[in-house]
This record gives structure tokens, sequence and C-alpha cells, in this order.
């Protein structure tokens, strides 16, 4: 098994914005991520010694731009900007992510067509999945990219 580079590398995120730990495996159409629950993550509660449960979309999330950043990477591209448009049926089974929890977090990409894409996104405990959605990205060209700079800044 080829060694992944390190997580930093794969999302177009800098520390401490960078939610997920590592990628274990990559695949064509699907990655698996691990997330260790530590007081370093900007969402953690030092009251209840957690994460909240809503914080998975975004484990998801950039479980999905490592993806997309380790595939363009392949062809020698940086990590490129995406954008989450949007979540659908988030089932979760837990209120929160308890510190200490190591989390196994999966997307498989389901569709895609001119940088929109829908990913089927899960995560998993000791083998049980506590949460499930589908997410809905956009990651456009570097050119659109360049275009909606562009437009913000009239």
């Amino acid at each position: 098994m080829n060694k992944l580079p390190p997580i930093e590398t794969l999302v177009p995120h800098a520390t401490p914005m960078i939610f997920v730990d590592e990628a274990v495996s990559i695949e064509k159409e699907s990655i698996h991520c691990r997330v260790t629950v530590k007081e370093s993550n900007l969402f953690f509660n030092p009251e209840s010694r957690s994460i909240p449960a809503y914080v998975g979309i975004e484990f998801m999330a950039q479980s999905i731009s490592a993806w997309s950043g380790y595939h363009a990477s392949l062809k020698g591209d940086d990590s490129p900007i995406g954008f989450l448009l949007g979540s659908r049926r988030y089932n979760v089974s837990v209120d929160q992510f308890s510190e200490g929890s190591i989390l196994d977090v999966y997307a498989e990409q389901i569709m895609e067509n001119n940088g929109m894409a829908v990913f089927s996104g899960r995560i998993e405990h000791q083998g049980n999945e506590i949460a499930h959605c589908q997410l809905n990205v956009y990651v456009p060209s570097k050119e659109k990219l360049q275009e909606m700079k562009m437009k913000d800044r009239t």
C-alpha cells in the first residue's frame, strides 16, 4: 500500500481549520479518512469534552476536499477550492462525538458533471455507522474561480 500525503497537502485549508487528521485510503471515486476527537478542534466543547455531532458534515466535506486534492495532485495541480453547496438527510445517532473517539469518515462520489458533484458520506465509530448524508459540492475550474473572484471585486 502506498503512503498517502499528509492531509495538510490535500486540502486548501490551514491549521486550525483542518478538522480531518489523515487520509487512510483513496480510490478513484471514494475516500476513507480518520478523525480523532480532541481539544485542538475549534468546535471542541471543554465542558462536555466533545464536539457537536453537526460538525460531522464538515468532517465529510473535508474528506471530499482531500479526495479532490489527491486526484489533483496526481495531475500535478494544487488542491482546488471547492464549495459545499448543501447536505441532505443528515442522520446522526449521537448528539456529540466524545473526546478520544476515533471516527472513520467515508465519502463516495455518486455523480459529477461540470464541477458539480454529489457524494454519499458516512461516519463510523468502532465499525458502527453513527452518521450519514448526501453532500452536494461544486469545484469550479480555475477560469471560473478567477471569474468569480473578479465579480466579487466589483
